[in-house]
């Protein structure tokens, strides 16, 4: 296990958010989902998306998405539902249910023998990481483009007991790649600083495993320009987690959005972590909070120090590369953020989702993925899947999430028409 401590605070390469966000309009969008225990699937809270390009038919790629205890969902490019596949069941009477929060996918992955197209869900209900395999078919395989190949003996990523599963501090942010040719899958630990990288093994039965290689602690508090420290603010005993996160296979490094801190760069090797590096901070970085009982609610409690950064609101969320962007949530404003994918990951640009073509805006966006491939006449220079955290209209009183689709060249247009 490695711990980070951070004794200084670094000036970050900053530049002026734009005058106006551009807006991008969406393609298409999945159907809605109410997190109500009468609807169906049951407890249904859209979170996470992940994009599978089809090797040799890109009109039969497909979108998954996670719909926390709804399990996970899968689509095709209109955003038709292919199929719906449950969380596990609670194991016992009186311990959590499965429950999926995020979600990545890798292609020719080299496990038992032959190259395998994978989905890797994080189960933060059970403190698990979930394998599905992607039918070759692709979105021709209807309802059984995705089957579940977890090892049936996974043992929880975090947890050292069944009774401390139960506890949630359990595996909740995801991102799958390789490093060189080797396949690695990252996850946060829910309401603490933890990393842990994987490697994907072969497991009885055709079925796959993971084991964890390395764990990272990133800071819980950060010392402040002329003394003192200061600490994100939450309920007691919890700390600043991370969610959002993307590995860039490309260049060997993950990006991981810690919440209400900012995005990390993390170099990567095989074998574990390598030097982080806060590569932007949110808005609110530094300011005094005070966490109040009575509300849940953390308030202001002293002057702005001035060290936080311009272009992202807290939550720090979804996080995804592409060309030569990587892209984050900034989820408080319901924006998104790109930077330069290299160098000092200089910000270049914001846009919004707006509604439109039928579709609705996009707002409080957790997840994201982008692919840079020609998908056909809708997505001709690629495709970005979102969350929708707010999908109007509700499903009665029920909290009502979705999935959006933007072209990519939609995207383009607005960071560099």
């Amino acid at each position: 296990m490695r711990i980070l401590f951070v004794t200084a605070l670094v000036p970050l390469l900053l530049a002026a958010a734009p005058a106006a966000d551009g807006v991008v309009v969406p393609v298409a969008q999945t159907q809605s989902f109410a997190d109500d225990p009468a609807g169906v699937p049951a407890n249904a809270d859209a979170d996470d998306p992940a994009v599978w390009v089809h090797p040799r038919s890109a009109g039969r790629s497909v979108v998954l998405g996670t719909l926390k205890e709804g399990g996970l969902a899968a689509f095709d490019l209109s955003g038709r539902t292919l199929g719906r596949y449950p969380a596990p069941a609670a194991p016992t009477p009186g311990a959590m249910p499965g429950r999926y929060n995020n979600v990545d996918v890798l292609g020719g992955v080299p496990v038992g023998g032959r190259a395998r197209e994978l989905a890797f869900v994080s189960d933060r209900g059970r403190d698990r990481v979930r394998v599905y395999e992607v039918d070759a078919r692709g979105s021709a395989a209807g309802a059984a483009v995705v089957r579940d190949v977890t090892d049936p003996a996974a043992r929880p990523v975090f947890s050292a007991s069944e009774a401390e599963v139960d506890g949630q501090r359990t595996a909740y942010g995801l991102a799958a790649g390789f490093v060189g040719r080797t396949p690695v899958v990252v996850t946060s630990r829910r309401d603490e600083t933890r990393l842990a990288l994987l490697h994907v093994v072969p497991t009885a039965g055709g079925t796959v495993g993971t084991a964890v290689a390395a764990t990272l602690d990133l800071p819980s508090s950060f010392p402040l320009p002329g003394g003192g420290t200061w600490a994100p603010c939450g309920e007691p005993g919890e700390g600043p987690q991370l969610e959002g996160m993307v590995v860039d296979s490309r260049y060997g490094v993950l990006y991981a959005a810690q919440e209400d801190v900012g995005v990390w760069r993390v170099p990567l090797r095989a074998s574990g972590f390598g030097e982080p590096v806060l590569v932007d901070r949110v808005r609110s970085f530094g300011v005094p909070q005070t966490y109040d009982p009575r509300t849940g609610e953390c308030a202001v409690s002293g002057p702005d120090p001035g060290v936080g950064g311009r272009l992202l609101e807290a939550d720090a969320e979804g996080l995804t590369v592409a060309g030569r962007y990587l892209l984050a949530s900034s989820q408080g404003d319901s924006r998104f953020v790109a930077y330069e994918r290299t160098g000092r990951n200089r910000p270049v640009g914001s846009f919004r989702v707006g509604a439109g073509r039928g579709n609705d805006s996009v707002e409080h966006s957790d997840g994201a993925h982008a692919v840079v491939a020609d998908l056909g006449p809708r997505y001709p220079e690629g495709l970005l899947v979102v969350h929708d955290g707010e999908r109007r209209p509700a499903v009665g009183d029920s909290d009502t999430t979705g999935f959006a689709y933007v072209s990519w060249a939609d995207v383009l247009d607005r960071l560099e028409g």
